[in-house]
């Protein structure tokens, strides 16, 4: 069943290459205008104004709390009903050290607060949490998108595989544009969008 869009569109393959292309322009032009430093750092409302700049164009929810109840394969993302309380408590959390920013990303990504997005909104969200707390960013393209979805389907148990991967695909090059710009790549390589390079979209 296609999700419905603002572009009225109805087949699943044209939605996700269209989305694909609109998603990657708007993530390079939040980089590109500065607006990115205009964001909240680690709160529920930074990550749905990241979420809302990437989707906006897409889909009348951007930005917003989903309704419905998600799952994939046989793990179930916190309940709708729960939701908002889980999103206050995630807020809370401290983000001091790396174990720490880690820790609240596994919250989020268990929280998974959209109906469409999450994760390569959430990936940005983890990169300017790292930026402004650590002075480092993650080099996305040395992390194997096997070894990724692994872990992260493990984190809720236990998040040491994680940690692991992030911590050795760490950089200081926090300045450099081209590591922003693989990383949305390799992100939507991880959810499987990898038709247009980023770099190359005006």
């Amino acid at each position: 069943m296609v999700v419905k869009n603002k572009l009225g569109i109805t087949t699943s393959a044209e939605l996700a290459r269209v989305e694909e292309k609109l998603t990657k322009k708007a993530a390079k032009q939040l980089y590109d205008t500065g607006d990115i430093d205009k964001i909240e750092i680690g709160t529920f409302a930074g990550l749905a104004a990241i979420h809302k700049y990437l989707f906006q164009d897409v889909y009348e929810f951007a930005g917003e709390v989903r309704q419905v109840n998600l799952a994939k394969g046989s793990f179930t993302f916190a309940p709708v009903m729960y939701l908002q309380p889980s999103l206050a408590y995630i807020d809370q959390l401290p983000q001091s050290t790396f174990h720490e920013i880690i820790e609240k990303y596994v919250e989020m990504n268990v929280a998974h607060p959209f109906r469409e997005g999450n994760g390569r909104s959430m990936r940005i969200w983890l990169d300017m949490i790292l930026r402004h707390t650590l002075a480092k960013v993650i080099d996305w393209s040395k992390i194997e998108k096997e070894d990724y979805l692994l872990a992260m389907s493990r984190s809720p148990i236990k998040d040491t595989e994680l940690k692991y991967l992030i911590s050795h695909a760490l950089t200081d090059d926090i300045n450099a544009r081209q590591v922003f710009l693989k990383g949305i790549d390799q992100s939507y390589y991880y959810e499987g969008y990898v038709t247009y390079n980023v770099a190359d979209l005006d």
